[in-house]
C-alpha cells in the first residue's frame, strides 16, 4: 500500500531536521576522518572547517595523505578553538602548518605529527611561540629535528606532559638535559631508537621529571644500570618501563629500581641478555601491580625464576601476559608455576625447545581462555618413495 501523504509529510519533516542538525556547525565538536583517509582531499578539511569554525575542539587526518599545508591554514584560520589535532601520516605537511597552527591556534593542548617528515626545528620553535598550552606533542620519525627544536620547544611550552621522539635519530643528550630543566609536569617520554642517547642524557631527565610515568628507551643500547638507579631514586611513580635491546642492564639496576618502584605494570626487558632469575625474584617481591611483562631472548632465565614470579604478590589477580620467547632454559615446569595466574591471557614460547603440547595442555586445564602462541619444530620427514612430491607440515601453532 503506497504511504499516506501525511506520513510523506512527516518522513519529509524528519529529513530536513536532520540536514539542519548535520549542518549545524555546534554538532560537531570532534571528527575523525580515519575510516575515509583514502579519500580525504584539502577541500574537504576546508569545508569542514567552515562549517564548523570555532565549535571543533577535536580532529582527527590521520592518514590523510592528501592533506597539506593550504588546506591545514584554512582550517587554522577558522577553527581556532581546536584543542586536539591528529595529523599523523600526513605526509605533505610541513612547517607551514606548524606555523598557522601558532598564528591561529593558541589553545591547541595535543597534536600529533608523527611520520610528517618533513617537519623541522622551525616548527617546534612555532609551536613554542604560539602554542603555550600544549601538554602532548608526537614528533616520532620526524629525523630532521635536533636538540634546538626541543630548546625551543620546550622553553615555550613548559606545560609538556607527553612527549614521543620516537625514531628521532638526531637527538643527543643535550636534548634532553633542556627537557629536564624546563618540564617538571613530564609524565610519558618515548626515546625509542633515539641512538645517540646515553646515561647523561636521561639521568637529567629523571632527576627534573619525577611525574615520570612511562619511558621508552627500547634500542638505546649506550644506556647501563644507572638509568634504573636514577629511576629508582627519582621517579616513584612509574608504571612503564620499555628498555628491549638495552644489553648492558644488569640485576644490579633492576634490584634498585623494583624495590622503589611498586607502581610497576608493564615492563618490555626483551634481548636484556643479562638479567637472571634475580630480577624475577625482585619483582615478584616488590612490584604487586605487574601487568605485562616481557622476557623475550632473555636466555639466563629458568624455571626456578617463573616459579617466583608466579608466587609473587602480581601472580594471582595482576600478570596478564609473559612472553618468553627464544627462552631455552624454560620448561614445563614453568608452565606448572603459571596454572594459578588466573588473570593470565597470554603467553608467548616462540622457540622454547623444551616446552611440550603437553605441558601447554595441561596449563590450559586450569586457564581454559589462556592464549599460547608457541612454535613447533617439524619433524624432518622420511625419503618420498617413488616420487618426488613435496611435503609440508605445520610448525607455527597458536593453542
Amino acid at each position: 500500500m503506497a504511504p499516506s501523504r501525511d506520513r510523506l509529510l512527516h518522513f519529509g519533516f524528519k529529513a530536513t531536521a536532520w540536514n539542519v542538525l548535520a549542518l549545524d556547525g555546534s554538532n560537531w565538536q570532534r571528527i575523525d576522518l580515519f575510516d575515509f583517509q583514502r579519500d580525504i582531499e584539502g577541500r574537504v578539511v576546508e569545508n569542514i572547517s567552515k562549517r564548523c569554525g570555532g565549535f571543533l575542539r577535536k580532529l582527527s587526518l590521520r592518514g590523510c595523505l592528501g592533506v597539506g599545508d593550504n588546506a591545514l591554514r584554512t582550517f587554522a584560520q577558522n577553527c581556532r578553538n581546536i584543542e586536539v589535532l591528529n595529523l599523523n601520516g600526513c605526509t605533505k605537511t610541513t612547517d607551514a602548518t606548524c606555523t598557522s597552527l601558532s598564528k591561529f591556534c593558541s589553545k591547541l593542548r595535543h597534536l600529533d605529527l608523527a611520520s610528517c617528515t618533513s617537519i623541522t626545528n622551525m616548527s617546534l620553535k612555532a609551536l613554542s611561540e604560539g602554542c603555550p598550552l600544549l601538554e602532548q606533542l608526537n614528533i616520532s620519525w620526524c629525523d630532521q629535528v635536533t636538540k634546538d627544536g626541543i630548546q625551543a620547544l620546550v622553553r615555550g611550552c613548559g606545560g609538556l606532559k607527553a612527549l614521543f621522539l620516537k625514531g628521532c635519530t638526531q637527538l643527543e643528550d643535550e636534548a634532553l638535559k633542556y627537557i629536564g630543566a624546563h618540564c617538571p609536569e613530564l609524565v610519558t617520554l618515548n626515546l625509542q631508537t633515539c641512538l645517540q642517547i646515553t646515561d647523561e642524557g636521561l639521568i637529567t631527565i629523571c632527576r627534573g621529571c619525577h611525574k615520570l610515568q612511562s619511558l621508552c628507551a627500547s634500542g638505546c643500547s649506550n644506556i647501563t644500570d644507572a638509568i634504573l638507579n636514577a629511576l629508582g631514586q627519582n621517579c616513584p611513580r612509574l608504571r612503564i618501563l620499555e628498555v628491549a635491546r638495552c644489553s648492558q642492564l644488569t640485576d644490579v639496576g633492576f634490584t634498585t629500581l623494583a624495590r622503589n618502584c611498586h607502581e610497576l605494570e608493564k615492563m618490555d626487558l626483551e634481548e636484556c641478555v643479562q638479567i637472571t632469575d634475580s630480577t624475577l625474584i625482585q619483582l615478584s617481591i616488590h612490584c604487586p601491580r605487574l601487568q605485562v611483562l616481557s622476557l623475550s631472548h632473555c636466555e639466563l632465565i629458568t624455571d626456578d625464576g617463573i616459579r617466583h614470579l608466579g608466587n609473587g604478590a602480581c601472580a594471582h589477580d595482576q600478570l596478564e601476559v609473559i612472553e618468553l620467547d627464544n627462552c631455552p632454559l624454560i620448561t614445563d615446569a614453568s608452565l606448572e608455576h603459571l596454572k594459578s595466574c588466573h588473570s593470565l591471557e597470554r603467553i608467548e614460547l616462540y622457540d622454547c625447545q623444551q616446552i611440550t603440547r603437553a605441558g601447554i595442555k595441561r596449563l590450559r586445564t586450569h586457564l581454559p581462555n589462556i592464549k599460547v602462541h608457541a612454535y613447533f619444530a617439524p619433524v624432518t620427514p622420511p625419503p618420498s618413495v617413488g616420487g618426488s612430491r613435496q611435503r609440508f607440515c605445520r610448525c607455527c601453532i597458536i593453542l
